[in-house]
C-alpha cells in the first residue's frame, strides 16, 4: 500500500508517470479478468502480474534482481475458493492497521462479508481507507502464514491499485485464487499494512500466490 520503496523523483525522474502507467495496467488487468471466466481469468492475471513485475519500472521487485526474475509462485485455481457473496453493511469504528515497518494505515470497517470455508462460516471485514481515495481494501490471513504464505497475511481487493474482481452495491466477489502478497514480501523496504486479527481465518486456504522461487 505504501509507496516508500518506489523510485522518487531523485532515482528516477519519470517515477509519477510510471507509477501512473503501472496503476493503470493493474486496472486494465482486472477489468480484463472480469470480462473473462473465472478460470481463464486466473491465467491472464498470472500472466499479466509476471511480466509487470518482471519489466516495469515500477515493479516491487528490486532492480537488481529483475533480470533473474523467473515468475511468481501459486497454488492451482480451486474454484471452491471462489465466492459471490451479499455483504452486510455497518459502521465498525475506525481502524488502525499496523505495518511491515513504519506507518499505520487509517480507515473505517464499513461492513462484512461471510463465506463458508470447509463447512465452517468465516467472516472477514471489508475496510474502506482515509488514504488513496477511500479505496476499499480487504487483507486476510490464513493457516499457510508463515510457512506457506507470507507471515502477515495476504490482500484480496485493493482498489487503489485496480485490484477489484467485481461485485454490485449489494454485493462482492472473494475469490481467494486471486489472493496476492503485499510488496514488502518482494522487497523489505516496503512497510505494508498487515492482516488485523479479524480478518484472520483457521482454515488454510491455498489459494492465490504462495512462496517460492521468483
Amino acid at each position: 500500500m505504501t509507496d516508500r520503496a518506489r523510485p522518487g523523483l531523485e532515482q528516477e525522474p519519470r517515477a509519477s508517470l510510471s507509477l501512473m502507467d503501472y496503476r493503470r495496467r493493474i486496472a486494465d488487468l482486472y477489468a480484463a479478468i472480469r470480462a473473462v471466466d473465472p478460470v481463464a481469468g486466473h491465467a491472464l492475471w498470472r500472466r499479466g502480474r509476471d511480466d509487470l513485475f518482471a519489466t516495469h519500472l515500477q515493479s516491487p521487485i528490486p532492480a537488481d534482481r529483475r533480470s533473474t526474475f523467473v515468475g511468481l509462485d501459486y497454488y492451482p485455481y480451486d474454484p471452491a475458493l471462489r465466492f459471490v457473496v451479499p455483504v452486510s453493511f455497518s459502521s465498525s469504528g475506525r481502524v488502525t492497521l499496523p505495518h511491515s515497518r513504519q506507518g499505520t494505515t487509517p480507515g473505517r470497517a464499513f461492513g462484512s462479508a461471510t463465506i463458508d470455508l470447509d463447512g465452517v462460516p468465516a467472516i472477514l471485514a471489508l475496510y474502506r481507507l482515509d488514504q488513496y481515495g477511500d479505496a476499499i481494501f480487504l487483507p486476510f490471513g490464513d493457516a499457510t502464514n508463515g510457512f506457506e504464505t507470507y507471515g502477515g497475511g495476504r490482500y484480496l481487493l485493493d482498489t487503489a491499485k485496480g485490484a477489484d474482481l467485481g461485485g454490485d452495491d449489494t454485493e462482492i466477489v472473494i475469490d481467494f485464487n486471486f489472493a496476492f502478497h503485499p510488496s514488502c514480501v518482494h522487497d523489505p523496504t516496503w512497510s505494508c499494512p498487515l492482516s488485523p486479527p479479524e480478518n484472520r481465518l483457521a482454515s488454510a486456504v491455498r489459494a492465490g500466490e504462495r512462496l517460492g522461487a521468483v
